[in-house]
């Protein structure tokens, strides 16, 4: 089993910064990839972004340029450094980890962008 614990969400102002972390704890598989996903009420979970245990990075388009996925292998954590945040991207964010094709959730955490 794996636990994630989200948290750096809030409310902030449009053009500002958030960092949300996330810390893995459980049966965290040396190579896995671990991510970041949004989800507003009603609407299906999009990705946001992605890495893998090598580093390796994957965006979506709508958040390419302003947003930096990073983790930290040893501590077994991933981190969204969102910039240049905007009213839309407001939504529950929640972190996951993908290991043996299984994925593992968080309890996520809300990111409120006020214009």
């Amino acid at each position: 089993q794996v636990q994630l614990v989200e948290s750096g969400g809030g409310l902030v102002q449009a053009g500002g910064s958030l960092r949300l972390s996330c810390a893995a704890s459980g049966s965290i598989f040396s190579a896995n990839v671990m991510g970041w996903y949004r989800q507003a009420p009603g609407n299906q979970r999009e990705l946001v972004a992605t890495i893998s245990t090598g580093g390796s990075t994957n965006y979506a388009n709508a958040v390419s340029g302003r947003f930096t996925i990073s983790r930290d292998n040893a501590k077994n954590m991933v981190y969204l450094q969102m910039n240049s945040l905007k009213p839309e991207n407001t939504d529950v964010y929640y972190c996951s980890v993908v290991q043996s094709l299984y994925a593992y959730w968080g309890q996520g955490t809300q990111v409120t962008v006020s214009s």
